[in-house]
C-alpha cells in the first residue's frame, strides 16, 4: 500500500528556490555597473607630398545599468615625434554618461615620419556612486596605419579598376550594341556607294 504524499517537501522546495531567487537577485543588483563599449577609429588621408592627415573618432556608448560620473578619455598612442596634433586633444573629460547613452570624440593628427603604426586603445576612466576607485575601460584598437607609404601605380589607377569592376558588364553590353549597329549600317553604306557608281 502507497503510504500518503504530504505538502511539507514541496514546501520545503519552494522555500529553498524562493531563497535562491532572492540571493540570486541581490547579488544582479549589487553588480550592477556601467559596461562600457569604446570604439577607435582611425583613417588617412595624403594631403601633401610628404605630408599625411589621420582623423581620429573614439565612441563610448554605456551598456550597463548604472550612471558613470567623472568620464575621462586618453588616447596617448600616438608618439610626438611621428604624430603632430593639428586640430582638437587626444584628451577630453565629460560630467556623466547616462545609461544607453553615447559620446564622442576626434581628432586630427598630421603624419612626420613614414613608417607603419600600430596604435594602442584609448583608456576611459569613470567613477560609479558604490565604489570610491576609479573604473577603467579600454577602446578597440585600429588595423595598422602605413603612414607615409609609397603610391605605386596600382594605387593610382585603383578607382579606375573599381569602376570597371562595378560598370564592366555594362560597358560590354553598350560596345555589343554600338558594334552591331556599326556591322548592319557599314554594308548599306558600301552597297549604296557601289549602286552610285554603277549608274554613273
Amino acid at each position: 500500500m502507497a503510504s500518503p504524499v504530504t505538502g511539507k517537501p514541496l514546501i520545503s522546495v519552494a522555500l529553498i528556490a524562493l531563497l535562491s531567487f532572492l540571493l540570486v537577485s541581490s547579488s544582479l543588483a549589487s553588480s550592477d555597473v556601467p559596461f562600457m563599449v569604446v570604439q577607435k577609429k582611425a583613417t588617412s588621408t595624403r594631403i601633401k607630398s610628404g605630408a599625411e592627415s589621420i582623423s581620429v573618432s573614439i565612441d563610448i556608448y554605456n551598456q550597463g545599468s548604472t550612471t558613470a560620473f567623472d568620464v575621462s578619455l586618453s588616447d596617448e598612442s600616438w608618439p610626438q615625434d611621428v604624430f603632430d596634433v593639428v586640430n582638437g586633444n587626444t584628451s577630453h573629460s565629460w560630467e556623466r554618461l547616462d545609461v544607453g547613452g553615447i559620446l564622442s570624440h576626434s581628432f586630427e593628427l598630421e603624419a612626420k615620419r613614414k613608417g607603419m603604426h600600430y596604435g594602442g586603445p584609448a583608456v576611459i576612466t569613470f567613477r560609479i556612486p558604490t565604489k570610491s576607485a576609479l573604473q577603467e575601460a579600454y577602446s578597440t584598437p585600429i588595423l595598422p596605419l602605413d603612414v607615409l607609404a609609397e603610391r605605386t601605380p596600382e594605387k593610382k589607377f585603383e578607382w579606375a579598376k573599381r569602376l570597371l569592376a562595378k560598370y564592366g558588364s555594362l560597358v560590354s553590353v553598350i560596345s555589343i550594341i554600338v558594334l552591331f549597329v556599326y556591322l548592319i549600317i557599314t554594308p548599306s553604306k558600301s552597297s549604296a556607294a557601289k549602286g552610285s557608281k554603277k549608274k554613273r
